[in-house]
């Protein structure tokens, strides 16, 4: 779906090639000074803007699918954390094992080892307690987390599941492939950001953008026909709307 900008940068671009087409049908009475508002220079900016609208599709598409790929690889990460504590709490180790990996699990579900403690009256005044945050939810937080669980149950070869993905290679691997998807998603951003930029310079850079462009060409066949004339009322209503 696009959004309000994609849809506005679309509009403009449209726009520019009407405001070129009436242009044109002005011959030469059309025949400003300045080189970049001459038919040629219009057209070339119109043909670079389009080529940036296709590329952003590209762009777009690219970190869209790799979101999904990760979104997908994440989606078996508490499940999977699920049965690992589940293998680790009857492989014989220590309590203080057992419990360390339900803490590192609990980080990945973003629960609490104890209840939020409660906000309270004191002299009149209600306090509410300072707590640090237990969830840490984000991607690279939650690889963080697996890796710290991975860590834990290497150093006790107690752990030694029959079942292949609760094993301590296929959970390496798995973090590998987390990392991977996370990365992808973080160089895709990146590229849309960078494109954007470029994008955004080339349609509305002040004085040289498309549409600071399109106002000076409105601008200049009023000086020349007239307010009033029929060449600015076929131009006058073409609109075009800045970035902010």
């Amino acid at each position: 779906m696009q959004t309000t900008q994609e849809t506005g940068n679309a509009v403009n671009i449209s726009n520019f090639e009407s405001l070129i087409a009436k242009c044109i049908t002005f011959g030469e009475r059309y025949n400003p000074s300045r080189d970049l508002l001459k038919i040629p220079n219009l057209e070339n900016q119109l043909s670079v803007a389009r080529d940036l609208l296709d590329q952003s599709k590209t762009f777009e598409a690219t970190y869209n699918n790799a979101v999904i790929v990760r979104k997908t690889a994440f989606a078996s990460l508490k499940p999977l954390g699920t049965k690992v504590v589940g293998a680790l709490s009857i492989a014989g180790l220590d309590d203080a094992v057992v419990e360390r990996g339900k803490a590192i699990i609990r980080k990945i579900r973003g629960q609490r080892a104890t209840a939020k403690p409660e906000a309270y009256e004191e002299n009149g005044v209600t306090i509410t307690p300072k707590t640090i945050s237990s969830s840490h939810q984000s991607y690279d937080y939650l690889i963080e987390h697996l890796n710290s669980l991975i860590a834990l149950l290497n150093v006790h070869p107690e752990y030694n599941p029959n079942e292949t993905e609760l094993k301590v290679a296929s959970l390496q691997e798995y973090s590998a492939e987390l990392r991977t998807a996370n990365t992808a998603v973080i160089n895709a951003s990146v590229a849309l950001d960078m494109f954007r930029e470029q994008r955004n310079k080339t349609l509305y850079e002040p004085k040289i953008g498309l549409v600071a462009i399109a106002f000076d060409v409105k601008t200049y066949v009023k000086t020349v026909f007239g307010v009033n004339s029929n060449e600015y009322n076929q131009v006058s209503g073409i609109a075009f709307r800045s970035s902010k």
